[in-house]
């Protein structure tokens, strides 16, 4: 168990931190957009959107990041600080992924207020109350899977945390 949770941790973290880098490849007059880092003959803007906010960095100087995914594919052991801080991560990004719910459910029950409003139904109608109903269901229960895999996470961290050995969690 602990190691599907690890491996799902690090290919989740691998997987956001690839999607919010994109690299724009230069070479003359033309430009291609790449996931990794550009070939040497390519000057290499690094482009990154976290939060909303995209920022473009001339980054020519070539970055070798470690993948934990890939050291633990190599049987390359990740440290218990590293897999504590994926954790963290993870709940970070879940708990964000919560209130961002919360955001859209507001968002459709505004959407359904204006479609009973322009077609003059009342608020009593069953229909609106089903479609109400829908909507709540449907955002109950994403946030309630997210918050039981937050849970999850929660209990494997202090798990780990409480390990003494690094190597014990990778060898189970």
């Amino acid at each position: 168990m602990a190691k599907k949770l690890l491996f799902i941790v690090l290919a989740m973290s691998a997987f956001t931190a690839q999607a919010n880098t994109i690299y724009k490849c230069m070479k003359d007059e033309k430009v291609i957009f790449s996931q990794t880092v550009c070939p040497q003959e390519y000057s290499q803007h690094k482009i990154e959107y976290q939060l909303g906010i995209t920022t473009e960095i001339d980054s020519d100087k070539r970055e070798l990041k470690d993948d934990p995914l890939k050291a633990l594919l190599n049987k390359q052991t990740v440290s218990k600080e590293k897999l504590l801080q994926l954790l963290d991560g993870e709940i970070y990004r879940l708990k964000q992924e919560n209130s961002y719910f919360e955001i859209l459910r507001a968002s459709e029950i505004q959407k359904l207020d204006r479609k009973r409003y322009w077609q003059t139904t009342p608020k009593n109608d069953p229909s609106y109350g089903l479609e109400l109903q829908n909507i709540s269901e449907r955002f109950n229960n994403l946030t309630k899977n997210n918050t039981n895999v937050i849970r999850v996470l929660n209990q494997h961290k202090m798990k780990v945390s409480a390990e003494t050995p690094p190597d014990e969690y990778m060898s189970n």
